[in-house]
């Protein structure tokens, strides 16, 4: 008897444990849709709640706090819009054609996301949690493939600082966002970058 009763006892916190999952992805699947439609500053727990079938006490109780909710959806959302693989291009030798390369594919995925990035970038100064995993994330991926972009232009002389700003410049968002706005497709918005980068390091 006794065995039968703990074996229950165990079906029923697993399904407990999995409904308790289920629940927990509604509400991140909801938040990131509201964060793409809206911006996550105009985003409320009660319009998450709403969409994702719960209370807005479920929510809270999921989520303590608005960074662990805004971690947990830029991981969602991340999953489902990877950043592309900067690896092909930077096994090229010529360091134009290296950031060029890297540039096109970034460039083709701002270009894909660009309504989430824009209100992502739009809202953070507003919500310092949102800073805070966007400075842990995207800030931290895109500074370090700008100082190894930086790298293969620097030679004896060269302004290594004027060099490393250009190439975030080339990274940035509202870079290519302006570039698109003036009508340059995303290969001569990477090729203006390029030229941008290469003046910076002098030559």
């Amino acid at each position: 008897m006794n065995t039968m009763s703990n074996q229950k006892r165990k079906y029923e916190l697993k399904a407990r444990a999995a409904h308790q999952d289920q629940t927990r992805q509604r509400i991140v699947a909801a938040t990131s849709e509201l964060h793409q439609e809206v911006g996550p500053a105009r985003t409320t727990v009660a319009e998450i709640a709403r969409r994702a079938g719960v209370q807005r006490l479920t929510v809270y109780n999921h989520f303590s706090d608005e960074r662990e909710l805004f971690a947990a959806c830029s991981s969602h959302w991340r999953a489902a819009h990877p950043y592309p693989d900067p690896t092909p291009g930077l096994e090229i030798e010529d360091p134009g054609d290296r950031l060029r390369a890297v540039l096109a594919g970034l460039y083709r995925w701002y270009r894909t996301n660009a309504p989430m990035v824009a209100n992502l970038q739009r809202d953070r100064h507003l919500l310092p949690a949102l800073d805070a995993v966007l400075t842990r994330t995207m800030d931290a991926r895109f500074g370090e493939l700008a100082r190894t972009l930086a790298a293969a232009f620097t030679t004896k002389g060269t302004r290594l600082k004027a060099v490393r700003a250009a190439a975030a410049l080339a990274l940035d968002f509202w870079t290519w966002r302006r570039l698109a706005e003036e009508s340059l497709d995303d290969n001569a918005a990477a090729d203006l970058m390029v030229d941008t980068v290469r003046a910076a390091a002098g030559g």
